[in-house]
């Protein structure tokens, strides 16, 4: 099932998208039009989640008889709506470091010169005992993420504020997972059975004041903190409808043009490491989001390419969605 938030009619409502992905189906009023009881429980993302297995196994029988009898005033046409995030304000939003590639190439280009030599010396030596290998020994020890804002998510289509203060303004090819059933020190065993399910997120980054405030051994802060900066969707797609999440390709277009390709195979820390390592002492609940961090040649950093006012960006992960947002 692809779960999706959605506003019509100036309402903000939790909808199922159908298979051919060009109609919606408002949980709620399906709900109603079948006479049955479900207070609050299709009214939003978060509560919906919070309401556990059986909610989602009656969303899946609401949407298909809505999308069977189409009662009048429950289905939309995709293409009439605005998507939100699918949770448009997530419990916790944080973003990890999982793929290997992306950190020893953006630390390549933050070694300047060096950073050629380092790609040689890797064929040698392997990735590990590399400049960036050994500049990034904490990656290797434990899965690194750090906090963002939920206050800041944005979804599909929705246009994207460059902040006034970067002259580097970025991408990051990346999704995520949306937790759906809480819990404290999780193990790595049960981890995905905390997985509600999976989407596209783009990290949006000011590299050039990123890099300035790391330099201070904290954050990021403005680097990534501003509004719009986090753009999650176009849904989130359950988890039983991915047969392998780990066998995805990922693609970024900037303007129709392809500028990165990734898979989700690369990823050195899966979900459910990840999972299992952010519960440590500390309760996850549901509706709270981890984002994958970015595939390798995921960005512009990687590239030396950055992004511009009117510029279009779509992310793509196979199974999936497709995630487009214009910096404006």
């Amino acid at each position: 099932m692809r779960l999706a938030t959605f506003i019509a009619d100036g309402t903000q409502q939790l909808g199922a998208v159908d298979a051919s992905g060009e109609s919606i189906c408002s949980l709620q009023a399906a709900a109603a039009a079948r006479s049955e009881e479900h207070p609050g429980t299709f009214s939003r993302a978060i509560a919906f989640l919070h309401a556990g297995a059986a909610a989602m196994e009656s969303a899946r029988e609401v949407a298909a008889w809505a999308f069977q009898e189409r009662p009048e005033g429950v289905l939309h046409r995709l293409a009439d709506v605005r998507l939100a995030g699918p949770v448009p304000r997530p419990g916790s939003l944080r973003d990890t470091m999982s793929f290997e590639r992306h950190i020893i190439q953006a630390t390549r280009r933050a070694i300047g010169r060096l950073g050629k030599l380092d790609a040689l010396i890797e064929r040698r030596v392997g990735t590990r005992r590399s400049i960036a290998g050994r500049l990034n020994r904490e990656f290797y020890e434990r899965p690194l993420y750090y906090k963002s804002n939920p206050r800041s998510v944005v979804g599909h289509d929705a246009d994207v504020r460059m902040p006034a203060y970067t002259k580097r303004f970025d991408y990051e090819l990346e999704w995520g997972v949306f937790i759906g059933a809480g819990g404290t020190d999780i193990r790595e065993a049960a981890a995905r059975d905390h997985i509600a399910g999976y989407t596209v997120f783009d990290d949006f980054s000011a590299r050039d004041i990123q890099a300035a405030e790391m330099r201070g051994r904290l954050g990021p802060a403005k680097g990534k903190d501003f509004d719009t900066g986090n753009a999650i969707g176009p849904w989130l797609v359950t988890r039983d409808e991915v047969r392998d999440p780990y066998a995805l390709t990922m693609t970024a277009r900037v303007n129709g043009a392809e500028w990165s390709r990734g898979t989700t195979r690369d990823m050195h820390w899966s979900f459910e490491e990840i999972i299992a390592y952010v519960s440590r002492s500390e309760t996850l609940y549901p509706g709270d989001f981890i984002g994958s961090g970015t595939v390798g040649g995921g960005c512009g950093l990687e590239l030396g390419a950055f992004l511009a006012r009117g510029d279009v960006v779509e992310l793509e992960v196979e199974g999936i969605g497709l995630l487009r947002n214009r910096v404006v």
